[in-house]
């Protein structure tokens, strides 16, 4: 069976067609392995949109993220810290999942 990972519907168009290729978590997501196949839905109602395979996990703290990490998260890295402040305020140590749909 298929492990589940989920994503804000704000992400979904962006995984779609290929313009979000990481997903940076906490170490609560941190333990998804390289060539693992995800059922991927949407945080908010837990519809299913698609499945994904995991190219690698790899640590990385806040102060660590750069333009490449913002561009693979189609935004800036202005926005990309924003956004990762809001979903986990105060954290420094996260988790770059790279990922392609399969």
């Amino acid at each position: 069976m298929k492990r589940e990972i989920t994503f804000y519907r704000r992400f979904e168009a962006d995984i779609l067609s290929g313009k979000k290729t990481i997903t940076i978590r906490d170490s609560s997501e941190s333990h998804f392995e390289k060539g693992e196949l995800l059922s991927v839905s949407r945080y908010e109602d837990g519809g299913y949109f698609c499945t994904i395979e995991v190219e690698s996990v790899t640590p990385v703290l806040m102060s660590e993220l750069t333009e490449l990490h913002a561009a693979q998260e189609n935004m800036t890295l202005d926005e990309l810290k924003q956004v990762i402040s809001e979903i986990y305020p105060g954290l420094n140590e996260l988790y770059v999942i790279s990922f392609h749909i399969r």
